[in-house]
C-alpha cells in the first residue's frame, strides 16, 4: 500500500503547479505522518496531530540532522541507492536511501531543463574532484545523468587541469553548441588562479571547499571567476537529503524547482515564521522526497522573497539557537 501511494504521488507531482501545490503537499504530509516512523515520532514529541494541520504553515519540518542518525523512509521498499554526504575525516555524514534512481534522474533533468536549458544539445564538462571517487554522491549521480543526456562525445568528468581542459573547451566552443562546466568551488578557484579561458562557457558552481580552505561567499567566488569571461555563472542549491535542486544566475536569488517550496522561521523560535526579506532558517518542502520526508528544516540561513525565490546567507550557529536545542532535548529518545 505505501509503495502504491508513493507511485500515485509521483504521478501527481508530474502535474504540479501553483494552483495544486498546497493540496498535494498536504496529502503527502498526512501520508508521511502516518507511514514514516521517524517523522511520526518527531511529531509525537512535538505534541502534534496530523489531523489538526490544515495549511503548509502548520506543517512541522523534520530537522535535517536526523538524516545523520536514522534512515528516514516512508513505508517499506527495496533500497536501490543510498546517497551519502561528503565530509572531513571523522565527521558524521548524512545518508538518504532512495527507492527509484530513475525517478531522481528524470526529475533532475526536468529541473535542469526548466531552470537552465535543455541538456540534450550541449557539451557538459564536470569537474568534481574527490566527489567522483565516491559512488554514493548524489551530485555525481546527477552529473552522470546530465552527461548522458547531452549526447556529446566531449561531455564527461575531468580533473581540474588547465592544460588538459583548454583543448577540450576549445573543441567544444568550435562546434557552436552551448558549453556547460559544472565544478566545485576549490576547482573553480584553481582555474581562476591559473587563468583558464572560460569565454563562451556557462559555469555552474556547486559550492564546497571540503577542508581545502576558507569557505567563500557566492559574491567572493563570482568576483574571482568573472575575469575568466564566462557567459554566466550559475549556482546550484542541492543536498544529499533532497531530490530537487534550485538554481541562481549571476548572483540572483535561487529559483526553486516546481516541486519545491521554501519557507523561513525565526532563528531563535522554531515556531515563528519570518517576514519576507528577513534572515531566518530555511525550511524546504520537496515533494520529490515522497519516499523519505518532504518537509525538511535545513541548517542554512537565508531570506525568502515574495516571488518564492530565496537567498542563502550561511550556516546556522547552533550555539545561539536555544529553541532548536530545546526541541532536540525533548526528542532525545527518538
Amino acid at each position: 500500500m505505501p509503495l502504491d501511494k508513493i507511485r500515485f504521488f509521483r504521478d501527481q507531482c508530474l502535474q504540479i503547479n501553483e494552483n495544486n501545490f498546497d493540496e498535494i503537499a498536504l496529502e503527502i504530509f498526512r501520508f508521511q505522518a502516518s507511514e514514516n516512523p521517524v517523522y511520526r515520532t518527531w511529531m509525537g514529541h512535538l505534541g502534534l496531530n496530523s489531523g489538526t494541520v490544515t495549511s503548509l504553515d502548520e506543517i512541522p519540518f523534520l530537522p535535517i540532522r536526523f538524516f545523520k542518525t536514522h534512515q528516514v523512509s516512508t513505508g517499506s521498499w527495496l533500497i536501490q541507492k543510498i546517497f551519502r554526504s561528503s565530509g572531513t575525516t571523522g565527521m558524521q555524514t548524512s545518508s538518504h536511501a532512495v527507492d527509484n534512481i530513475d525517478f531522481y534522474h528524470r526529475h533532475a533533468l526536468n529541473d535542469f531543463r526548466r531552470l537552465l536549458m535543455d541538456p540534450s544539445d550541449v557539451h557538459f564538462i564536470a569537474v568534481l574532484p574527490s566527489y567522483t571517487e565516491r559512488s554514493d554522491s548524489s551530485l555525481v549521480s546527477m552529473a552522470e545523468c546530465l552527461i548522458q543526456a547531452s549526447s556529446s562525445k566531449r561531455s564527461g568528468f575531468y580533473s581540474p587541469n588547465v592544460k588538459t581542459l583548454t583543448p577540450i573547451l576549445d573543441g567544444c566552443r568550435s562546434t557552436g553548441k552551448p558549453v556547460i562546466l559544472l565544478g566545485v568551488t576549490f576547482a573553480l578557484l584553481q582555474f581562476a588562479r591559473e587563468g583558464l579561458d572560460l569565454g563562451g562557457v556557462h559555469v555552474i558552481e556547486t559550492g564546497g571547499m571540503k577542508g581545502r580552505g576558507r569557505e567563500l561567499t557566492r559574491e567572493e567566488l563570482h568576483l574571482a571567476l568573472r575575469p575568466l569571461n564566462p557567459i554566466a555563472i550559475w549556482s546550484e542549491y542541492g543536498m544529499t537529503e533532497l531530490l530537487s535542486q534550485a538554481y541562481s544566475m549571476n548572483g540572483a536569488p535561487f529559483k526553486p524547482s516546481n516541486h519545491m517550496r521554501v519557507l523561513t522561521r525565526e532563528i531563535n523560535d522554531p515556531y515563528q515564521s519570518t517576514e519576507y526579506g528577513k534572515t531566518g532558517i530555511l525550511k524546504i518542502i520537496d515533494l520529490a522526497n515522497v519516499h523519505s520526508c518532504s518537509f525538511i528544516e535545513t541548517q542554512d540561513l537565508g531570506k525568502l522573497h515574495a516571488d518564492g525565490c530565496f537567498e542563502v546567507i550561511g550556516r546556522q550557529d547552533f550555539s545561539d539557537v536555544r529553541g532548536c536545542n530545546l526541541l532536540f532535548e525533548g526528542a532525545s529518545g527518538l
